[in-house]
């Protein structure tokens, strides 16, 4: 079976061949899926280019941002496990950050125990093929830094819930049997990046911090857009979220 073949040995390419490392950046990456965001951050803090990630279907700019005197990298990423954990990987070459702190939204599979509440993941599903390329195969894979995530919120005095998340890199392939089983797991959302990311940073010796907010609701007899509907909603969302990850960013450093 090919998630039997997990191989250690560091691959016959590697992020180093393709990017050249830039001293002297920090250590700390907040990451983000919206432009909303991005857009967001560049007009309200100082900023310059760190570097450029180089891509056949499109460069990617890193930034460096000076913000709540924090000195930081922050870039857009792509969306799914291989796409972001690519990037990931050719960030973290040629930046030399060990930290990623990723948020997003996701989507809730228990209306009662989301409702109103950022998401902490304890675990992920692996539905999807990154982490089998990065760790031993297993259903789940544990969101080691969660605790750390979770006194954060609760030193905010934000309302959030701590779950396993199901962790798939097929949109639409998300049926109503498989949801489910998930919820039957104990899983309280699903993403696109989280088992992904963290098997990729367990390899490679990396912190990973991350957090959702609920977008749409599959708990339901149909499915509910909910924020995705509104843009203004969802740019709350996704603003007040930034605030939360430049507080966890400060956490780390203190």
């Amino acid at each position: 079976m090919i998630h039997q073949n997990f191989d250690p040995n560091e691959g016959i390419l590697s992020p180093q061949m393709l990017v050249s490392k830039v001293e002297g950046l920090p250590g700390t990456c907040i990451i983000t899926f919206s432009k909303t965001v991005l857009d967001h951050a560049l007009a309200r803090f100082p900023h310059e280019v760190a570097c450029v990630d180089p891509a056949l279907n499109g460069d990617r700019t890193i930034y460096r941002i000076k913000a709540d005197q924090q000195d930081l990298l922050l870039y857009m990423s792509p969306i799914t496990s291989a796409g972001a954990g690519l990037v990931l990987e050719q960030v973290a070459a040629q930046t030399g950050a060990t930290c990623f702190i990723l948020f997003g939204s996701c989507g809730a599979l228990d209306q009662q125990l989301t409702e109103g509440r950022l998401i902490v993941p304890t675990q992920a599903y692996r539905d999807e093929g990154l982490s089998y390329h990065y760790v031993e195969a297993a259903d789940y894979i544990t969101v080691k830094n969660a605790g750390f995530v979770a006194k954060v919120l609760k030193d905010l005095g934000l309302p959030h819930v701590e779950g396993r998340a199901w962790t798939t890199d097929g949109l639409f392939r998300e049926t109503r049997a498989n949801m489910e089983k998930r919820r039957a797991e104990g899983c309280i959302a699903v993403d696109m990046e989280c088992a992904g990311l963290q098997a990729v940073c367990d390899f490679r010796g990396f912190e990973y911090y991350t957090f959702f907010y609920t977008g749409d609701l599959l708990d339901a007899p149909e499915w509910d857009m909910r924020i995705l509907d509104s843009g203004d909603k969802e740019a709350d969302h996704q603003l007040a979220a930034l605030r939360v990850a430049l507080e966890i960013a400060k956490r780390i450093k203190d």
